[in-house]
């Protein structure tokens, strides 16, 4: 019974160092990130592996364990650049992003763990300068929107690419323009649009003016060829039609036929 003190006191102290190893040693990764294992005696970082996934993991305590996270994230950033004629321009633009999950260790080897503010925001920048000096602060406002954010993204994917990085989106939230410019652009554009509806009420009075012309000139030529095809004949023999019509009439009257100058009936004596 004596000796039981003597061996318990170092199972307490394997246990807890048993503890303590383990402690130091479980590596709990979570949803959406990996692991970058970096192997103090072997090597340093692993990039030869895949990158240690989601879950429980044990590892000697000697090396460490890099966690990325590996969903799509958003960068935010606002930049001054310039247009093709020399004007400062303001954008305020985001990035849609993830790291390469197969070559994360290569990532962390050689950009870091900061590799969003050393890599990413500066590939953007410089597409951005690259991109808006093709324009005028004029396109950039109005019609060219949506082509810069595509080009900015072509450019920025061309960059990052190489550098494990994958870049899923550009979006240009806001193109802010000097003041100045802004006013005259606005100016001018509403300008344009009065002029187009000038320009749409003459065109449309001039249809109209068409229209009339041709139903008149259709008038004219529709009585013209009547005149030309009414003939005396015709004429007797419309007024005999009316006058056989006439006289089937109750009302009390008297035809003459043939009383007239023309040749047309005479009516008398119509109640």
């Amino acid at each position: 019974m004596d000796r039981l003190p003597k061996i318990g006191i170092p199972l307490i102290i394997v246990i807890i160092a048993a503890i303590i190893l383990i402690s130091k040693s479980a590596v709990t990764i979570g949803s959406g990130e990996a692991g970058v294992l970096y192997r103090t005696f072997g090597g340093g970082v692993v990039i030869d592996e895949p990158p240690l996934g989601e879950g429980f993991h044990l590892v000697a305590p000697w090396n460490k364990i890099f966690v990325y996270e590996v969903r799509q994230q958003e960068a935010y950033e606002k930049m001054t650049v310039l247009s093709s004629n020399g004007l400062e321009i303001k954008i305020d633009a985001s990035a849609w992003f993830q790291p390469k999950y197969e070559v994360l260790g290569k990532l962390h080897k050689e950009k870091s763990e900061e590799y969003v503010s050393r890599i990413l925001l500066p590939s953007i920048r410089s597409a951005a300068r690259s991109v808006v000096g093709r324009y005028t602060p004029e396109q950039l406002y109005s019609s060219k929107r949506d082509a810069i954010q595509e080009e900015i993204f072509e450019e920025t994917k061309k960059i990052v690419d190489k550098q494990y990085i994958q870049l899923n989106e550009i979006l240009v939230r806001d193109v802010t323009l000097p003041p100045t410019i802004k006013e005259a652009i606005e100016r001018k554009l509403r300008q344009e649009q009065e002029s187009l509806e000038y320009e749409f009420r003459l065109e449309k009075a001039e249809k109209e003016a068409e229209k009339q012309r041709i139903e008149a000139q259709g008038k004219a030529d529709a009585n013209r060829i009547l005149s030309a095809s009414l003939t005396d004949k015709i004429l007797q023999d419309k007024g005999i039609e009316a006058t056989l019509k006439l006289s089937q009439s109750p009302n009390s009257k008297v035809i003459v036929v043939g009383g007239g100058g023309d040749g047309l009936p005479i009516i008398l004596g119509n109640n």
